[in-house]
């Protein structure tokens, strides 16, 4: 078989712009997607091309695969990275927000797998991989519309690899823990925009705090790690389901297992209060 070829959303910068690179170095032909273009330019020097891509866009979806599909008539694996997340209480952010959180994080991943889905099954063969987050096992306060994306992508996860499976194709599911990125203040500072001088502007100060500590402190893996678990699943024979990935991911997931719910958030918001600091 020629080279397996790759699509990688939202691949601008972070976890999506090293996974990007890292399929094209083990030999895949990779198609890059996201909003901001010019942000992938330095991919090209790894052999990857760019596309303008935009989730909530159907017309943009269509086109991005239909270029890929023209010029190789498949595509193995779909990496779909593209998402945002939206913080701030549920009283305060605006329902049209909520629904865009919804927009890019579940269903711009559902159209883009529909997309993808009849040439994979044409061939018997392909990779889904879709990029949740720890946050689809546990919650933070003031994180309920990020919160509740991860949650339905993890649920609509399961059940499309259980449906694909007939088909020759596998799915899984990438839950990345507080990553390297600008993500996290980004996510912090839309938050402090939206709570920070209301009811819940105490909270708020806490939790922006710890955000952003991802970007920068001990408690943040580098987004080349995440795409190491990418890699992986888009190469392994038999990957895995899922793929807690990045520092204190696994022990989240055990807490969240073992701990009851109202001792979970003790312990949580003790951690967040110490990030915060």
């Amino acid at each position: 078989m020629s080279q397996p070829v790759a699509f990688v959303t939202g691949a601008s910068a972070g976890i999506g712009f090293e996974s990007a690179k890292k399929l094209s170095q083990r030999g895949f032909t990779v198609y890059a997607g996201a909003r901001r273009v010019d942000k992938m330019e330095p991919l090209k020097a790894f052999g990857v091309n760019v596309l303008g891509l935009d989730v909530t866009n159907e017309a943009s979806m269509e086109a991005a695969v239909g270029t890929i599909l023209k010029a190789h008539g498949r595509i193995d694996v779909l990496v779909n990275n593209a998402g945002y997340g939206s913080y701030g209480s549920l009283e305060e952010v605006e329902l049209a927000e909520g629904r865009r959180q919804f927009e890019v994080n579940v269903f711009g991943l559902a159209r883009m797998t529909q997309l993808v889905l009849p040439a994979m099954r044409a061939a018997a063969r392909g990779r889904i991989i879709n990029v949740s987050s720890i946050g689809g096992k546990m919650y933070e306060p003031l994180g309920a519309w990020y919160h509740a994306t991860k949650f339905a992508v993890e649920g609509l996860s399961d059940s499309l690899r259980l449906e694909l499976k007939p088909h020759g194709i596998k799915v899984s599911i990438i839950e990345p823990a507080g990553t390297h990125t600008e993500w996290g203040g980004i996510s912090g500072e839309g938050l402090l925009a939206t709570s920070g001088h209301g009811p819940y502007r105490e909270q708020a100060k806490v939790v922006a705090a710890a955000l952003a500590s991802t970007s920068g402190s001990g408690m943040s893996t580098q987004p080349d790690v995440i795409a190491d678990a990418i890699v992986h699943a888009a190469t392994s024979d038999r990957p895995k389901t899922r793929y807690p990935a990045g520092r204190g991911a696994r022990a989240i997931v055990t807490l969240r297992r073992l701990l009851p719910d109202r001792m979970f958030d003790v312990v949580f918001w003790a951690i967040y209060q110490r990030l915060g600091r």
